[in-house]
């Protein structure tokens, strides 16, 4: 991903909240069979207190990606949507995308058996905590024996990269009351509202009035 000072997302902790809330991501590694892609769930691993990832990827995935021998890149997509000129001023003008990414390259560690049974808890509870009433990966003895039997088809997987590309493009090349625009358009119910970019956007502008 091409990186623009203007749209640069460096501080760690908003990188952290945009994995968080965006779980579901690309891993891609370039094997020896060619280009390989595939898609799951993460999560921040928050023992640690630098960036780093977890998940867990079906064992002919760690095949197909031969994980541990090449450096992968995971990709997350935040908020985004397209972005009307008619939502600037008279001014010639053309289309854009908002959006955010977040790219972490680096080579996997492989966790033991244990490690990645205890992740697979982790993202089970994660996304079961809203639930009215959680399904745990270990909340019965029949539930803790299935999940024992099946996580042998898993590999867990811990990225800590070595290179981290993140964007957040929210237009910030553009004055505040275009701004204001533009999120009003978001917020409303025309073909492109998106509330999500509008919040998005939202947080950046404000946290860059609360800089200035």
């Amino acid at each position: 991903m091409r990186q623009n000072p203007s749209f640069t997302l460096a501080d760690p902790a908003e990188i952290k909240r945009i994995i968080r809330q965006n779980p579901w991501a690309t891993i891609v590694t370039q094997t020896s069979e060619g280009l390989v892609a595939s898609h799951y769930p993460v999560l921040v691993d928050e023992s640690r207190e630098e960036l780093s990832i977890v998940t867990h990827v079906g064992r002919p995935d760690e095949q197909l990606h031969e994980l541990g021998a090449h450096e992968i890149i995971v990709i997350f997509q935040g908020p985004h949507g397209y972005i009307s000129p008619g939502w600037y001023d008279a001014t010639p003008a053309v289309p854009t995308w908002n959006f955010v990414a977040v790219h972490l390259s680096g080579v996997p560690e492989i966790l033991s058996d244990e490690e990645n049974f205890r992740v697979l808890g982790q993202l089970v509870d994660h996304f079961e905590d809203p639930m009215p009433n959680p399904r745990r990966m270990e909340g019965t003895p029949e539930n803790a024996e299935y999940a024992k039997r099946i996580s042998s088809g898993t590999v867990g997987l811990r990225l800590t990269p070595t290179r981290v590309v993140a964007k957040s493009k929210m237009s910030q090349n553009r004055p505040a009351e275009t701004v204001d625009r533009i999120v009003s358009e978001l917020e409303g119910d025309g073909p492109y509202a998106s509330a999500a970019l509008a919040a998005e956007m939202r947080r950046v502008h404000d946290r860059m009035r609360a800089a200035r």
